[in-house]
């Protein structure tokens, strides 16, 4: 398994949609009002807890936001959620949906803690392949947000399969293959089903346009 440091070097590309850090949660609350009462509690609530993070620290703010999603929204497949086999939901569509798969955990999370004040460079969008079963032939393609405490430091993985924020170094299941924030691209070990990096990051595009339309940025 390669080290999750390696990765962290090379910068592939710079994504095109510039990230100007606010936090709208009027725009937010405003918004989820028109979806019913479900999404309006959950972006309530969201916002409650972006509001008393922003006077903490990073690691109080990442268990709080972790836990915030990964006890209130269930995990589904996309096929199950939108009838698409690949979507990546915006934070509001992940709230009136009530579900997500792991790309909408990493990204609703991904907005949040940069909305509670940390700060995007220490946050990284990452592909992984997620080994089951401690058999490497049992592999899956999975997402998870990293936090870096500092330049250089293993990272912290915040992670829906998992209750606990564990250092990557203590998730040997866990491959990294490339990683990505609202500033660049990170290129890791290539595998198969990795996927396309170029379509993936189309999708990101569109997630950064409809995030700052909600608020986020």
């Amino acid at each position: 398994m390669q080290h999750w440091l390696g990765w962290t070097l090379a910068v592939v590309g710079l994504l095109v949609v510039p990230v100007a850090l606010a936090w709208e949660s009027e725009r937010l609350l405003q918004l989820a009002g028109r979806h019913g009462g479900q999404t309006l509690m959950l972006a309530q609530a969201l916002t409650e807890v972006i509001h008393q993070m922003s006077r903490q620290d990073d690691e109080t703010r990442l268990q709080s936001i972790n836990q915030f999603f990964n006890r209130r929204l269930l995990f589904r497949e996309d096929i199950e959620t939108w009838g698409q086999l690949d979507y990546w939901a915006s934070p509001l569509e992940f709230l009136e949906k009530g579900q997500g798969d792991c790309e909408d955990y990493a990204i609703g999370k991904y907005f949040s803690l940069i909305a509670s004040g940390v700060a995007p460079t220490r946050l990284r969008l990452v592909y992984v392949k997620a080994i089951f079963g401690g058999q490497a032939s049992l592999q899956q393609a999975h997402m998870v947000l990293a936090y870096y405490p500092s330049s250089g430091a293993d990272p912290l993985i915040l992670d829906n399969l998992i209750g606990d924020i564990r250092p990557a170094a203590k998730r040997p299941d866990l491959i990294p293959v490339f990683s990505f924030n609202s500033e660049g691209l990170w290129q890791g070990t290539q595998g198969p089903g990795a996927g396309d990096a170029v379509a993936r990051l189309s999708r990101w595009r569109e997630v950064l346009v409809k995030a700052r339309d909600q608020g986020f940025l």
